[in-house]
């Protein structure tokens, strides 16, 4: 029981980094959008190259871990999820390939392609990222430890408003990171795109904290019933303590405070999606009479848990160990002209 509820940990980690990681560089790729100067461009890309790659290790981490120690959920959660996965991958895979192609385009014109292709690869990741948090939320139709739903039951109303919402999350994560990074005029803008950015992202938080109990007794009963109110009111108190520093620190002109305030939003919401899952590693499709997966049904024999835990400890410190040594090495604002290469 002790080693399922470490690994869960574990995982849990992983992913809750990997959102707060690469969540910012997809926010600065989805700026692309709005911000159209070559030298601005150049800037924002040179803040995140030494260590957007390095980001994405937790991602692997989490799935690869997954795969290891929840095997049932794993075999469960990817065949409902195939489509939004799958799309997901090859939008990192191609927003890669055109990081690197980017700086060594031989015209404008191709530059111009690449960025594109930078800009829309970042969005396709970030939306796909939110269906496949609305399609697991809104629960799995299982039968016998099989999925026996539909190859687009994960496409619904409310996974594509956690798609979008996840968009704007990470937009204005990379917002503020470029407010922590940049200065001058990029700087500015990027205070602008914050403000816009924070408040679609407040509403969108309301309306999928609204809407996820709607899709669930259980988390019905978890966020509104008694005693549970008394573990989960903290969490809409406590964003919007957060959202008032977060306001504070853009009048003041901090650099870092609203990207630490956002990052506090993201493991806000995470903790309450912790609340309305646990234990259940895969909720039930709706309508469906079948119980939910949790973490001691998915779970791997023990034997093959303590020996994945020997490697874990071992590689997670120095996976933490390098990504520190990163961001402390490029630490401080980018200056013009200073590009990746």
């Amino acid at each position: 029981m002790m080693l399922t509820l470490v690994w869960a940990g574990l995982i849990a980690f992983a992913v809750l980094a990997y959102v707060l990681l690469d969540g910012f560089d997809l926010g600065v790729g989805i700026l692309f959008a709005v911000e159209r100067r070559e030298a601005d461009r150049d800037v924002m890309l040179s803040s995140i190259a030494p260590m957007w790659d390095g980001n994405e290790t937790w991602l692997v981490l989490g799935g690869g871990g997954l795969l290891a120690v929840f095997p049932l959920a794993y075999a469960v959660i990817l065949p409902a999820l195939y489509p939004a996965i799958i799309a997901m991958l090859l939008a990192l895979v191609f927003r890669g390939v055109s990081f690197e192609f980017r700086f060594r385009a031989a015209s404008l014109r191709g530059r111009l392609w690449w960025d594109a292709a930078f800009m829309v690869g970042s969005t396709i990741a970030a939306f796909c990222q939110g269906l496949v948090l609305g399609g697991l939320l809104q629960g799995i139709h299982v039968e016998n430890r099989v999925y026996a739903g539909g190859w687009w039951d994960w496409l619904t109303g409310f996974s594509v408003v956690c798609g979008v919402a996840v968009v704007v999350g990470y937009a204005l994560q990379g917002a503020c990171w470029l407010i922590w990074r940049t200065d001058a005029a990029l700087q500015f803008r990027c205070r602008r795109h914050a403000r816009a950015l924070a408040i679609a992202t407040l509403g969108f938080i309301v309306v999928v904290s609204l809407w996820t109990p709607m899709l669930n007794p259980l988390f019905m009963q978890r966020w509104f019933g008694w005693p549970g109110i008394l573990l989960t009111s903290p969490v809409p108190i406590l964003v919007a303590l957060v959202g008032w520093v977060f306001w504070r620190g853009l009048a003041w002109r901090g650099h870092l405070t609203p990207l630490l305030c956002v990052q506090a939003w993201f493991a806000l919401c995470y903790a309450g999606l912790a609340i309305s899952l646990w234990p259940m590693i895969v909720p039930p499709g709706r309508g469906t009479g079948q119980p939910g997966i949790t973490i001691w049904d998915a779970a791997a024999p023990p034997s093959s848990q303590m020996f994945l835990l020997v490697g874990a400890v071992v590689l997670i410190p120095i996976i933490l160990g390098y990504t520190c040594y990163a961001y402390w090495v490029f630490r401080g604002k980018v200056q013009p002209g200073l590009f990746y290469d």
